[in-house]
């Protein structure tokens, strides 16, 4: 019989926390892995979108220091 959720943590506190990140690390890069390539494919889309109205000047591209000073603005620093 697999092992519950709650006697995986129970056993993993009494790990090394080397091996407890181990742990960590593998199971986050699992579960990252199917979500990263669904990212990574959906901003392909949106970059590819931008640059076309870049390109055909239905968009303005926007510099980075003035992006970053209106944040600065937004957040009060």
């Amino acid at each position: 019989m697999p092992l519950t959720v709650e006697q995986i943590v129970e056993e993993a506190r009494h790990w090394p926390p080397d091996r407890l990140a181990e742990l960590v690390d593998s199971l986050s890069l699992e579960l990252h892995q199917g979500i990263s390539s669904k990212v990574s494919a959906a901003w392909k889309q949106e970059t590819r979108r931008r640059l076309v109205e870049i390109q055909d000047g239905t968009e303005q591209p926007v510099d980075g220091d003035e992006v970053a000073a209106g944040v600065r603005r937004i957040v009060g620093r």
